[in-house]
């Protein structure tokens, strides 16, 4: 984990900025169990169908996304979570402007 950010109360939506035309990430923790990033992607962007070797939560901060697991589409708004099973293809269109919480956890 980042000392920088060991012991505080954070905003997990305030460790990431938005920048136009992009999708930024920021990892805030990473151990052999799994890691936590945080995201922020631009209106417009995703991430393109991948497959994943850990199961995955992902938790939306800000925003809303289009998000398809195994060609079954799905719409997340912030607060709303989604479990992305390991090895089920899927990726993340921004509806509008979102941030979000990744967890990956490995076996």
């Amino acid at each position: 984990m980042s000392n920088e950010l060991a012991g505080k109360t954070l905003n997990a939506s305030d460790l990431i900025a938005y920048q136009e035309g992009s999708v930024v990430s920021r990892t805030i923790a990473k151990k052999k169990s799994g890691t936590v990033t945080v995201f922020a992607f631009d209106a417009g962007e995703g991430l393109s169908e991948h497959t994943a070797p850990f199961d995955a939560i992902v938790h939306i901060l800000d925003g809303e996304a289009e998000v398809v697991i195994s060609g079954e589409k799905l719409t997340a708004k912030a607060g709303e979570l989604v479990i992305m099973p390991a090895n089920e293809p899927h990726s993340l269109q921004a509806v509008t402007r979102f941030k979000m919480m990744l967890i990956m956890i490995r076996e």
